[in-house]
């Protein structure tokens, strides 16, 4: 992990981690490494989501990167995964979106795109943040009518809900769904998609003020959902987070269908249909072991990389894979994306119901969960990186693995976005495994807090 950049690109308190001067300077550094000396002037899609801080950060990017003589196409409000489809078929050089996800209203986030649609991979990561914060490479800053332009969109949702439904092969006429929008970057297209695919669309959260994202609502708040879905006696619900790039669902009885759940289903179908690469699922060590015994069970294998979609990304690209995700709802479908995205997820998933004529909670009983404790310890940010060489907390780490046996097992490692250690425990005994978590956590708060 970088200096600036986690695992999901930049992030922090808007204009105090984050600030207008450090958005600027990412932008200029960004422009100079992702485009090279054959374009006068660099094509550079930008996107935001709805939190009040956005037009700030987006008018700091735009400046930085018109600076360096870029020239600036602002999509405007528009999920993260847009901006990975409209560089492609933009043809631009590179996209940028200015997003927290899943975080509250006063973080903010960026994350950058190269040419191909792909997030940078850590080297182009590196280069940024020397510019930025060693100043290694010197910002040539151009005059006159070499300056960057801005201009705008028009069609940018139109082309992404197009897109989306092209990948739909059995539409979703008579069935009745709830949407959670978390009142994010989904507002702006979720209701649309849905409609135009035949779904009866009951929304909620999909009314954003600038503050209100992912409060109370969306994939990090399910329970609206349920409550939704068993109010209406719809078929089925989706929640977004607030740049609509994970998606998690409920079934017509209310019970969440998380992102392992999500990836057994469509895996199943993907490979009775022949459409599963190497008939492989991609996870992280945070998958529930579940999906690993259920794809033994059933002619699949399961790969697990480091926590953090763009690292299953690496691997489904470099093995030849095209499926995969993470058990928060950052789902992959390859054929279709260069990254996770909700609504993608959510199309797929409901018109495969649709066509089984199924009910997705009996989709569900596929694959048995086991349980799962997670406890997580606030540390500062030197603490994240020390706790690996910390005797006594590795002590207790391979004392609850060995308790844990064969049958059970304990992940420990640093958020990519926030200033936690999370402790992860799985087993079959629900209260054990808690057990043991809370005791590992206890270690860390005494030697890292």
């Amino acid at each position: 992990m970088g200096r600036l950049f986690g695992t999901d690109g930049v992030r922090g308190v808007a204009n105090s981690e984050l600030t207008c001067e450090l958005a600027m300077n990412i932008g200029r550094a960004a422009a100079t490494v992702l485009t090279d000396n054959n374009h006068r002037h660099p094509r550079i899609l930008i996107g935001k989501d709805t939190r009040i801080s956005s037009d700030m950060l987006e008018a700091a990017m735009i400046a930085g990167l018109c600076s360096v003589g870029a020239d600036v196409v602002r999509l405007g409000v528009i999920p993260t995964p847009a901006v990975a489809f409209l560089v492609g078929k933009y043809k631009a050089d590179a996209g940028v979106m200015l997003t927290a996800s899943h975080n509250p209203c006063e973080f903010n986030g960026i994350k950058i795109f190269s040419g191909d649609g792909y997030k940078l991979p850590d080297a182009l990561e590196g280069q940024i943040e020397s510019i930025v914060l060693d100043h290694s490479q010197e910002m040539i800053c151009p005059v006159g009518g070499d300056i960057g332009c801005v201009s705008e969109a028009s069609h940018a949702v139109r082309d992404y809900v197009d897109h989306i439904k092209s990948t739909v092969a059995f539409a979703l006429n008579g069935m009745k769904i709830g949407i959670d929008c978390a009142n994010g970057c989904a507002s702006r297209t979720a209701k649309q998609l849905f409609t135009e695919l035949g779904a009866e669309c009951h929304m909620t959260a999909d009314a954003p003020n600038g503050v209100n994202v992912n409060k109370g609502c969306g994939s990090t708040h399910i329970e609206h959902l349920k409550a939704l879905v068993e109010e209406k006696k719809l078929d089925a619900g989706v929640a977004f987070d607030g740049d609509a790039d994970r998606c998690l669902a409920v079934d017509e009885k209310g019970q969440l269908v998380d992102g392992d759940f999500i990836m057994a289903i469509c895996a199943t179908d993907m490979k009775s249909r022949g459409k599963l690469a190497k008939d492989a699922v991609v996870g992280t060590i945070m998958t529930n072991m579940g999906l690993d015994v259920f794809c033994r069970e059933n002619g699949m294998h399961f790969v697990a990389t480091k926590v953090g979609d763009r690292y299953v990304l690496e691997k489904m690209r470099k093995s030849g894979y095209n499926f995969g995700g993470e058990q928060s709802g950052h789902i992959i479908f390859l054929d279709f994306a260069t990254t996770g995205d909700g609504q993608l997820t959510a199309a797929q998933l409901l018109s495969l119901v649709h066509r089984r004529e199924a009910k997705l909670s009996s989709l569900a009983t596929l694959m048995e969960q086991y349980p799962q404790a997670m406890v997580n310890v606030t540390v500062k940010p030197e603490a994240k990186l020390r706790f690996s060489g910390d005797g006594e907390v590795q002590k207790a780490v391979k004392m609850a693995q060995d308790e844990l046996g064969d049958n059970g097992r304990i992940v420990v490692r640093p958020s990519g976005t926030e200033p936690l250690l999370r402790v992860m425990t799985e087993g079959k005994d629900k209260d054990k495994i808690k057990g043991i978590a809370d005791s590992v956590a206890d270690v860390i708060k005494k030697r890292l807090t």
